[in-house]
């Protein structure tokens, strides 16, 4: 399906240690999360709050298990008056800190007035203005020609809570941001979450795309989520999400038209649960072999 190593596998660390929810697995360690992401079989990993910030003690720690970093979130606030500064300077430390460890991706998300962390509905987030989103996309591209320079990438991080977090949005983003200077990561559970359809962003955005979140939804939960008018947080500790292959996602078509689309990078399972409800080297397996059985990789 995939061209011959042209797809690589990583797994975030929020399944063992919630950066959101430090109470969720803030008894593992960062060197049980890493031998188990080796023994379930993935080669690549994200960074997470327990991960050591210098390259001279992550980096063997990873390569003695057969791990490298393959991407890590950065949150934007280029939407708040006077913060551009501030961002674009904790970009350069950030992506110098990836560049340095061998990875070429940063997630990169606008968090400037977001409710993520917040307690109210996930749905009920400020309204952005067109100066507002001119910002942004502003700093996205100066950001984005800072990665270039670097040889890095940076790839938009869609997600619930934010500025950006469904379909219509993502759209005005793209339009409005230089396609050579910020490109896609594609969610498949935060785009189910949304009320959208993760195939129709492939299929829109395919040579855009410069990493994948395989995550899945558990539908019921959902269900209750948007009755109850949840948070996010408690959404998540309700159990929303779930590995590939365990929710209620047809990933099938998904993988065939990234597959048709060329992806290359990154498919990077994400799928933060309570780990004392959701073991995360049992559910690491389950996802590797979904993954080998629906592509071969």
């Amino acid at each position: 399906m995939f061209a011959p190593n042209s797809v690589k596998l990583a797994i975030a660390p929020i399944a063992w240690t919630n950066d959101d929810l430090p109470e969720l697995g803030g008894h593992i360690s960062f060197e049980q999360c890493i031998e188990d992401m080796a023994t379930a079989g993935f080669t690549g990993s994200e960074i997470g709050n327990k991960y050591p910030r210098n390259p001279d003690i992550l980096k063997p720690a990873l390569e003695q298990r057969g791990l490298q970093i393959s991407s890590a979130w950065f949150s934007t606030f280029f939407s708040e008056e006077g913060r551009s500064g501030e961002t674009v300077d904790k970009y350069v430390e950030h992506m110098n800190f990836l560049k340095a460890m061998g990875a070429r991706v940063v997630n990169v998300c606008e968090c400037g007035h977001c409710v993520q962390m917040g307690s109210g509905h996930v749905f009920d987030r400020p309204e952005y203005s067109d100066e507002q989103w001119q910002q942004v996309a502003q700093g996205l591209n100066l950001i984005g020609e800072i990665a270039l320079e670097n040889d890095m990438i940076n790839a938009y991080h869609y997600h619930m809570g934010t500025m950006v977090q469904n379909l219509e949005e993502t759209d005005r983003l793209m339009e409005l941001t230089d396609p050579g200077l910020v490109h896609l990561l594609v969610d498949t559970g935060h785009a189910h979450y949304a009320g959208d359809d993760p195939l129709s962003i492939v299929q829109k955005y395919g040579p855009r795309i410069r990493n994948v979140h395989l995550k899945d939804i558990r539908q019921e939960i959902l269900d209750m989520v948007h009755s109850g008018k949840m948070s996010f947080l408690d959404s998540v500790k309700a159990g929303v999400f779930t590995v590939p292959g365990d929710g209620c996602i047809d990933f099938s078509p998904i993988f065939k038209a990234l597959a048709e689309k060329g992806y290359q990078g990154w498919f990077v399972v994400e799928a933060e649960q309570d780990p004392d409800k959701a073991n995360p080297l049992e559910y690491a397996k389950i996802a590797r072999n979904f993954i080998r059985e629906n592509t071969g990789i």
